[in-house]
């Protein structure tokens, strides 16, 4: 374990779980990343250069709320209370000296508060004013989530702080923009901001919601009940308020002849970061970690390495955490793991798989073969949705992931979880299908 203790700096660790033995000729490499972020509040411009704390004792920071206002907020009447209540709560949730600012969102994006374009400084004055403009707050219109993101983007970006955070709420599909207008709205906002996604009601889509989130680096839930609104979005401004770092990214070096086959967050939520790889010098690639606090996430990394005999070992990559920057210059926070391969003709060595790299891999399908369930149960396959939330049930109970499990009850009858006997529900609750879609990434920690 490598450790960044520099004073006035999180501390960053870096733990590798590994099998490194391969037996004679094999190629696959397999290891889990544990990456650990400790010292609360104690960043400064180590880190955020050049920005530093802010009045409430935090490190610099914007967020940007997007309350979804179209017509369908009001139905039933109580949804836009609900929303109005719920904004307010995280305004309250602010640390004093945090930039913000209020998106009304329809099919067009409105500054409720402050603006022109500008953004308010959390202080008593402003969340009272800010709270005033809330209660103006009407449903009407239709929506267009790709135009709202834009807006906060153009927001944040006017604001010279180190995190920059956006909070989004919609009970409806995205029905006034193109898939393809979303799309490359996400992709001109990835990497310049992360962002919360909520889907309040039942009448969303869930894969609309959980990829935005999943593109800008945040997390995705339904709040089914509007009265939870104001309760989650408390929790929810807590967390970005314990962000203390920025833009941290996963460096992975590979000696010659090795390739990366996958690199994926397995925990707390399963998350696919193969894809955003950007390249950063001969044989190295940054994959996007999003914004830190106090937390520890892991990591499943897969490299195929040159065959060799029996004796041979080799470093099959390095891992490190590092801060881009613009320009090309990096911030190397100090913490780096080693990925290793000896080849062995122990059968017992090689064969043995390692028991994070086990768990992580049975987390990530247990994630998949819940989306692939629902999605055969939508269009009708009986057999194959049985067959894989049977099996869905199966890995979480294997792994211990009670949530998950509970959650499959309301959609499955569980006849024997430890085989996977399960029969379908002749009736679901609406809300209970979204509930279990929605946190079907959600993953439980390995015991280490």
């Amino acid at each position: 374990m490598a450790i960044f203790s520099k004073s006035n700096v999180p501390q960053f660790s870096v733990d590798v779980y590994q099998n490194e033995y391969l037996p004679e000729g094999g190629r696959e490499v397999n290891a889990v990343v544990t990456v650990t972020a400790t010292g609360g509040g104690t960043i400064g411009s180590a880190v955020a250069a050049p920005h530093l704390y802010s009045p409430g004792e935090g490190p610099s920071a914007a967020v940007v709320l997007m309350v979804d206002c179209s017509g369908s907020m009001d139905y039933p009447p109580t949804k836009m209370r609900n929303a109005r209540d719920a904004t307010a709560a995280a305004i309250d949730t602010l640390r004093d000296g945090v930039h913000f600012a209020v998106v009304a969102g329809t099919h067009l994006a409105r500054e409720v508060y402050p603006g022109d374009g500008r953004l308010a400084v959390a202080g008593p004055d402003t969340r009272e004013q800010s709270k005033q403009a809330l209660r103006k707050l009407s449903a009407g219109g239709g929506t267009a989530i790709g135009t709202w993101l834009r807006r906060a983007d153009r927001l944040l970006a006017s604001a010279d702080v180190a995190i920059r955070h956006g909070i989004l709420l919609t009970d409806g599909r995205n029905e006034h923009e193109s898939p393809e207008d979303l799309k490359a709205a996400l992709d001109a906002c990835a990497g310049r901001f992360t962002c919360d996604a909520r889907g309040v009601g039942t009448d969303w889509e869930v894969k609309e919601v959980t990829g935005i989130a999943s593109a800008l680096l945040g997390t995705a839930d339904i709040v089914a009940d509007p009265a939870g609104l104001a309760a989650d979005f408390t929790r929810m401004m807590e967390t970005a308020m314990g962000k203390e770092v920025a833009d941290v990214s996963l460096r992975l070096w590979t000696p010659a002849g090795a390739t990366v086959t996958f690199v994926k967050q397995v925990a707390p939520t399963v998350e696919e970061l193969t894809g955003r790889r950007t390249e950063a010098g001969p044989r190295a690639g940054d994959y996007p970690l999003g914004s830190w606090g106090d937390e520890s996430r892991d990591y499943h990394l897969c490299v195929a390495v040159p065959p060799a005999a029996v004796g041979r070992e080799m470093l099959a990559a390095r891992v490190s955490l590092v801060i881009p920057h613009p320009g090309g210059s990096v911030q190397n926070l100090g913490a780096q793991g080693l990925v290793r391969a000896v080849w062995t003709d122990d059968l017992a060595a090689s064969t043995s798989i390692n028991p994070q790299v086990a768990h992580y891999t049975g987390q990530a399908e247990l994630a998949e073969v819940i989306q692939e369930g629902l999605d055969l149960r939508k269009v009708g396959d009986t057999d194959g949705a049985t067959a894989k939330l049977g099996r869905a049930v199966q890995l979480a109970n294997a792994s211990g992931n009670a949530d998950t499990a509970k959650l499959l009850a309301k959609v499955v009858d569980v006849v024997d979880a430890a085989t996977g006997t399960v029969r379908l529900k002749t009736k679901v609750e609406e809300a209970d299908e979204m509930t279990l879609e929605t946190r079907s990434t959600k993953t439980v920690r390995v015991k280490k």
